[in-house]
């Protein structure tokens, strides 16, 4: 196997730090939550196998500075100017082949983006729980609890903040990602700290914004055989997780796509997650008819087809 090989590309208000691993086909991997490259490290070695794997840092995250003095206020992030990045990435390292995507809680809101605004330049793209909480029937109490989680970061601290995150997600199947070093698996103690440094970010100008994105389904129709909803077989009881996949799914007439472990399933089981992965990108799963085998109803129903 090669060693990970990194390199940096100047984008609109920002320089991200990628990193690729192995050859052939490129599968770009986007974060979610306060993560960066290194959320996917467990994952990596076992795709790169058959892929080119592409990781990188967000803007404004670890080692993708935004330009100006690091004290500059700053507005909430964008989905769109995300999608950019990542679509950036993609002509540089992709130019002149189709690329498939992996896109986790925040980072699947992105690629559901991407897709919308450039099928153009993807193959197949898997978004696992994307927490899309306006596709869900009645997002008013989740919306309200991320936007408190949002308030409690403001006036209490990260700490407080995460903790009532974890208080209001929590039913027995869902864990919250551990903002301490000595909490997280072996695979990625090497990007623990530079997590906690970016939560701040996410909590403060990423979880609202993302969660409140309404994808543009009138764009993604056309292209519903390229996009794979998917969620974690352990977040079924987790509406505002599980929840918007299954309706995605459900509205463009596609499978939903389970996946081992719950919403931090790429972390705690790496190498069950890229083989589900593999077999995900190797078959079109995500064609019309039901949903997968085993997947109970729709979580929720929210916006309409139009």
């Amino acid at each position: 196997m090669n060693a990970i090989r990194t390199g940096t590309l100047a984008v609109p208000g920002a320089t991200l730090h990628y990193e690729t691993l192995g050859s052939g086909p490129v599968l770009l991997l986007i974060p979610g939550g306060a993560g960066d490259a290194g959320l996917y490290a467990g994952l990596a070695p076992e795709l790169a196998t058959r892929h080119t794997v592409v990781s990188y840092d967000p803007r404004g995250l670890s080692r993708s500075p935004l330009d100006g003095p690091p004290d500059a206020p700053r507005a909430d992030e964008r989905v769109a100017v995300w999608s950019d990045d990542a679509r950036r990435l993609l002509d540089l390292l992709s130019p002149d082949e189709e690329a498939d995507v992996l896109g986790c809680s925040s980072g699947a809101v992105v690629a559901v983006e991407l897709l919308a605004r450039h099928p153009e330049r993807l193959r197949r793209v898997v978004a696992h729980e994307p927490p899309l909480l306006e596709l869900l029937e009645d997002p008013a109490p989740h919306r309200a609890l991320f936007a408190g989680v949002r308030e409690t970061f403001r006036t209490e601290g990260v700490e407080a903040a995460m903790a009532r995150l974890g208080e209001g997600l929590a039913d027995g199947a869902v864990r919250q990602a551990p903002a301490r070093p000595t909490e997280l698996p072996p695979g990625i103690q090497e990007m623990a700290g530079r997590m906690h440094a970016n939560l701040p970010v996410f909590l403060g100008r990423v979880l609202g914004p993302f969660s409140s994105a309404v994808p543009d389904l009138a764009a993604l129709r056309p292209v519903a055989h390229k996009l794979v909803p998917a969620a974690g077989r352990d977040s079924r009881r987790q509406l505002p997780l599980y929840g918007p996949a299954a309706r995605l799914a459900e509205l463009l007439g596609s499978r939903l796509a389970e996946f081992p472990g719950g919403h931090l399933g790429a972390v705690e089981s790496p190498q069950e997650f890229a083989a589900r992965l593999l077999a995900v990108l190797d078959r079109a799963e995500n064609g019309p008819g039901a949903r997968e085998e085993g997947s109970p109803e729709p979580a929720g129903r929210g916006v309409s087809g139009g």
